[in-house]
Order: structure tokens, then C-alpha cells, then sequence
């Protein structure tokens, strides 16, 4: 039995495994082949001949560039509280965060959908379910789309979900699934272990396997919200709009990847077939008098006729004209149309001296990418405070941390490419220092704080805010 049948004898419903075929060939455009496009058979007059189409890898480098605008080094995840975010940063840390969310943008972009899964790790657990002890430690898992099986949602909202991942322990291969669901209006997680031999799915105990001796089958949270944070970019799935999961930034451009690698294996193959050839007669290959050969037997710009050939020069060079003007101009059209389908709109991408480079520019506010970053992030920044949240609400009832769960939490993305950062600055140091600009608001937008913080940061303030009319001297 797959995960699927699984799920199902679990008594569950998930999305159809027909969907998850559909990450399977998003999957295969990321990893930059697939069988069914670049492995090809031409006819040849005599024989259908095996051919591999060299390809670009488009598909990974447009999801490393929504990556890179999405969740980079210079965003910021701020908490209000110094000890909240303090305790925020200290699991994000442990967990190698700052990479593994980059990480996980770049294949959200590519697979539709990830998710953010904390646990808490190193407490005990009590037979009927309850979690004890304040020693452990918060994990976070990161899933991608082929292991999230969504079991109930609502309007797009993922209420209870399933996560898989595989275990090695030993020789044997693992499937272990961790169930998010709700009873009674609280949550619980359960988990269950398979053996995976050769794809057939067989049920174990948890505690006769190494690493799992400590995991109870049901986890009773106490809690009405979710232990967990679906992740996705906010494109309207096409694939079936009933679904809450996300689709690939390139799902509607796969005709566009294949148009850049064809173009592409054209152009590689105009020189591979457009190499210089010698013709040369045998009689021309050696001394007659001294059987010395006249010319490098390794070197394969010389080709023998045969003795029967028709007659002709001893010697003739055939020197093809390479297309390399047309080519260039062919990459780039397709280029245009595959960044306009992906949305960072046309002449994103500059095909120069047989590479892709990424345009270098500063984009206007109207324009169609700037509107889909920013449609973007409404999603990122939902994901990124609601992880947040659940980190300082475990970190409270499992780690009696003292935490304020309802802190002020806010996220600034990096806008530089969407703004100049130096010029806008400058302008608000002149408003400043003319006194158009109170120093609380400019402290406010620059250090991404709010009004009271800013204001109780500047030293002097009181003097600075009193409106109290001074006593005229004479």
C-alpha cells in the first residue's frame, strides 16, 4: 500500500494522487531533466537514433530568483519584546532558519507549497497523551509539497493536515507520518511509522525502532490552533481551484522551458555540427615513397574519403557559417516569454556570450513585477508571524519560558530592488534636518519601530514634543 491507500485506511481524505503527479513533473523541471522532453528519438534515414537535448535549467534558476526577492539575509523578523525575541532568534539559530527558509522559498517557488513544522523535543510524554517536563527543545521541520497532505481546509485555509517524511535507521527505510488533527476543537498529533519496503508500506510500533522509542503515538496539545504553517505563493491553483495547495511559479510556463531548451540545443548543436572538416583523399594521407603519414591520425579534423569517392579536390576544407546572430536573438525571445510567465514581467533575463544573466534594475511601482512581489508577500508575511507565534506559545506551555504570546510581531522584506534605499534616506535626512520630519517618525521608518518605542529611544524627547509656550523675554 502507498501513502495514499494509507491515509485513506487511516480514515482520512487527502488531495488526489493525480495533483501530486502534477509536483512530480514541476520536480523533474527543477532537477533541470525530463525523460519525457529531453530524451528524444530522430530518424535518420536509416535508424531512430537516442538523442539527450541539452538544457538550460530555467526551472531552478527562476525559483532561486523568487528566492532571492522573497526571504533574503536583509529581511527582518521583529518582536516587540526583547526577551520574545530574544527567545524567537535563539530557536531560529538552532534550527539553521536563515538558510533553510531561503531555502525553502526557492522550492515552494518551484513545487507550489511548504510548510513550517515546530516540535518540541527531549520531554516526556504520559501514557494518556499529555507532554511534561520543561527540559526540551523546539525543532522545526520543513516540508515540502510531495509530503504535505492536507485533510481538512477551509476558503484555502489548511485546518488539518499530514506531513511524511522518510527515515533511514540502519538498512531499513522508513515512512513516518505525523497527523495534525482536530478533536473537540483541540489538537492532536498523531504519529504513525511504516517500513517501506520497495514502496509497499508496512505498519511498525514506535518504540521498536531507534529514535522513535520516545515518540507516543498521540501528542494531546490542549490547543485550538494549529501546531504547524502552510506556506505557498499566492497564485490561484489551475490545476483544481477546490484545492488549498499552491502550484509552481512556472506550472503555466512549461511550454516556455520548453522553448528556452530547445532554442538552447539548437544553438549548442550549430556548433557541434558547424566544426570545421578536411576531406582528404588517401592518397593525400601518406608518402607514397616513405609510408609517413602526412597528417595526426588523432586529430579529427580530418576525414578520410573512401578510395571510391567522386572526383574532386585531394584536399577540401568545409568551413560552416555558424547562425550565432539568429540563435542569440532566438534565446532571448524565448527568455522574454518565459520570465513574463513567471512573473518578473519582460527583459528580466539577458542571454550574453551564451549564459542568463538577471537584469540589474531599480523597478518602478507600477510596474507587473513589483505588483507580484507585494502579492506575494501578503502570504510570507501571514507564514512568518503566525511561525512566530506558535514558537512563543509552545516555548510557554512546554517550556515555561514567560513568554508574551500576543507581542507585536512585524516582518520588513528587503525593497531594494523595488526602491533606492540610499536616495529615499537622503531625502528623509533632508526632511529631517528641515524640520519636516519629527525625529521619532524618521527613527520609526529607519529602525522599524513603532511610534512609542521610537519615541521613548530618542534621548530628550520630552523637550523636543513640549508645545508649552515660553515665557517672551524682555
Amino acid at each position: 500500500m502507498n501513502i495514499f491507500e494509507k491515509i485513506k485506511a487511516l480514515g482520512y481524505t487527502t488531495c488526489p494522487e493525480s495533483f501530486y503527479g502534477k509536483i512530480g513533473v514541476w520536480h523533474s523541471w527543477y532537477q533541470g531533466k525530463v525523460d519525457s522532453f529531453h530524451r528524444y528519438k530522430v530518424w535518420n534515414g536509416t535508424e531512430r537514433v537516442v538523442c539527450d537535448r541539452f538544457s538550460m535549467g530555467m526551472a531552478k534558476k527562476v525559483s532561486e530568483d523568487w528566492a532571492n526577492l522573497l526571504l533574503n539575509e536583509k529581511v527582518s523578523i521583529t518582536l516587540e519584546g526583547e526577551k520574545e525575541q530574544q527567545f524567537f532568534d535563539d530557536v531560529c539559530e538552532a534550527n539553521n532558519f536563515t538558510v533553510k527558509a531561503s531555502e525553502m522559498q526557492e522550492l515552494k517557488a518551484a513545487l507550489g507549497t511548504a510548510a513550517y513544522v515546530p516540535r518540541v523535543v527531549g520531554l516526556s510524554v504520559a501514557q494518556n497523551g499529555e507532554v511534561t517536563g520543561s527540559d526540551g527543545k523546539i525543532r522545526l521541520d520543513y516540508c515540502t509539497a510531495e509530503n504535505i497532505y492536507p485533510l481538512a481546509w477551509e476558503n484555502g485555509i489548511i485546518t488539518e493536515c499530514a506531513f511524511a517524511a522518510e527515515k533511514t535507521v540502519g538498512n531499513e527505510k522508513y515512512m513516518y507520518l505525523q497527523i495534525h488533527r482536530l478533536v473537540n476543537g483541540l489538537y492532536d498529533i498523531e504519529n504513525v511509522l511504516y517500513r517501506n519496503s520497495n514502496g509497499n508500506l508496512q505498519e511498525v510500533e514506535l518504540k521498536t525502532v531507534s529514535g522513535f522509542e520516545n515518540v507516543p503515538p498521540v501528542v494531546h496539545t490542549g490547543s485550538d490552533k494549529r501546531q504547524f504553517v502552510i506556506d505557498r505563493l499566492n497564485i490561484a491553483n489551475n490545476v483544481d481551484v477546490s484545492l488549498p495547495m499552491g502550484i509552481s511559479v512556472y506550472a503555466n510556463a512549461i511550454d516556455q522551458l520548453k522553448g528556452v531548451d530547445i532554442a538552447y540545443d539548437s544553438y549548442v548543436n550549430e556548433f557541434v555540427l558547424g566544426k570545421k572538416r578536411i576531406m582528404v583523399k588517401p592518397e593525400a594521407t601518406k608518402n607514397l615513397q616513405t609510408g609517413e603519414p602526412y597528417f595526426d591520425p588523432n586529430d579529427t579534423v580530418y576525414y578520410i574519403l573512401p578510395e571510391d569517392s567522386s572526383n574532386g579536390a585531394t584536399v577540401d576544407a568545409i568551413d560552416m557559417k555558424l547562425r550565432a546572430q539568429e540563435h542569440n536573438a532566438g534565446m532571448q525571445d524565448m527568455l522574454n516569454a518565459l520570465s513574463s510567465k513567471c512573473g518578473f514581467g519582460e527583459n528580466h533575463y539577458k542571454y550574453d556570450n551564451g549564459s542568463v544573466s538577471t537584469a540589474t534594475q531599480v523597478i518602478s511601482e507600477n510596474s507587473s513585477m513589483f505588483r507580484t512581489i507585494k502579492k506575494h508577500e501578503i502570504i510570507l508575511e501571514g507564514v512568518l508571524v503566525e511561525l512566530a507565534r506558535i514558537i512563543l506559545r509552545m516555548g510557554n506551555k512546554y517550556l515555561n519560558a514567560g513568554l508574551d504570546e500576543d507581542v507585536e510581531i512585524s516582518v520588513d522584506f528587503d525593497d531594494s530592488i523595488i526602491e533606492d534605499k540610499a536616495t529615499d534616506f537622503s531625502r528623509d535626512m533632508q526632511m529631517l534636518n528641515a524640520g519636516i520630519l519629527n525625529p521619532w517618525e524618521f527613527r520609526a521608518r529607519w529602525m522599524n519601530e513603532d511610534e512609542d518605542t521610537a519615541k521613548s529611544s530618542l534621548p530628550g524627547m520630552e523637550d523636543m514634543t513640549d508645545n508649552t509656550p515660553q515665557q517672551e523675554i524682555e
